[in-house]
């Protein structure tokens, strides 16, 4: 979910075992918004003493039709170093249901002034790899070798390590954010699932018929630039993953400061008919 970003060579499950893998995980349609709260701070000048923000997030389609996501995460950092520094993040993509191609749009602010604008598209060859067609910040043509996953392949992948028992995930995603040009070696891992019983509470809007009873797992995501020998990851996301792709319990962790996230509002859509 690094829309929504390895080191350690331990494969638990390949890409290899590609659709067939997650023909029997489908995604459920859902909007939700995050409220964010500051979970670590930090010293100097890159120092955050208090944070603030918002991640909303909507989350359509089925692997028939397609997954389209808008994203938009607002957020103000303040510290006694530098004050108060707000960003606005604003993203769209839309993955195709047969995983070979992704659609990104990324427009950003800073202190209110426009940022970098991203646009492209990712397909699949025949050949392996991906053709990517950025159109912005300037058109170019870029291919990245590999097997690589979209990122709701990737959360279809992480669903099906759970629920099979494993307890890592090593793939290579791409997820059309930074420069359009990057493909992030990840390493996920995946805890034992929560105790319906006695696991924490879940904030009110998640307390319903639908969501209480269902399967959830904590999992951590590391993103690694490609490269050879000990890495530190470039960005580190924690959360509870629902058998639905649905998560919770956010927790962000930008290296100098870390952010944790909780569910405000939470709202499913209706499942479609797609059997896929």
């Amino acid at each position: 979910m690094r829309a929504w970003l390895s080191a350690i060579g331990v494969l638990a499950l390949s890409f290899g075992a590609s659709q067939a893998q997650t023909a029997g995980v489908p995604l459920a349609g859902h909007r939700v918004v995050y409220d964010l709260t500051l979970a670590k701070g930090g010293s100097g000048a890159k120092g955050v003493d208090n944070a603030r923000g918002r991640i909303a997030f909507d989350f359509l389609g089925d692997a028939c039709e397609g997954y389209a996501l808008t994203y938009r995460q607002v957020m103000v950092l303040e510290s006694t170093e530098v004050g108060a520094r707000t960003s606005d993040l604003r993203t769209t993509t839309f993955e195709s249901g047969d995983e070979k191609s992704f659609r990104f749009k990324t427009e950003s602010e800073q202190q209110g002034a426009t940022g970098r604008k991203l646009d492209g598209d990712a397909e699949r060859p025949v050949a392996g790899g991906l053709a990517v067609q950025l159109r912005q910040p300037k058109r170019e043509s870029v291919a990245l070798a590999g097997d690589v996953l979209f990122p709701s392949a990737h959360m279809k992948r992480l669903i099906a390590a759970a629920r099979a028992g494993e307890t890592t995930l090593n793939v290579k995603v791409f997820d059309g954010s930074d420069d359009g040009r990057k493909v992030y070696d990840t390493l996920g891992i995946i805890g034992r699932p929560v105790d319906l019983t006695a696991g924490p509470a879940v904030e009110p809007p998640l307390r319903n018929d639908a969501m209480s009873r269902m399967t959830r797992w904590p999992v951590t995501l590391s993103y690694f630039t490609p490269g050879d020998g000990e890495r530190t990851p470039v960005y580190v996301i924690s959360f509870e993953l629902y058998e639905n792709g649905v998560s919770r319990a956010l927790r962000l962790d930008y290296g100098d400061f870390a952010l944790k996230g909780e569910v405000a509002r939470f709202d499913l859509v209706p499942a479609s008919a797609c059997q896929r």
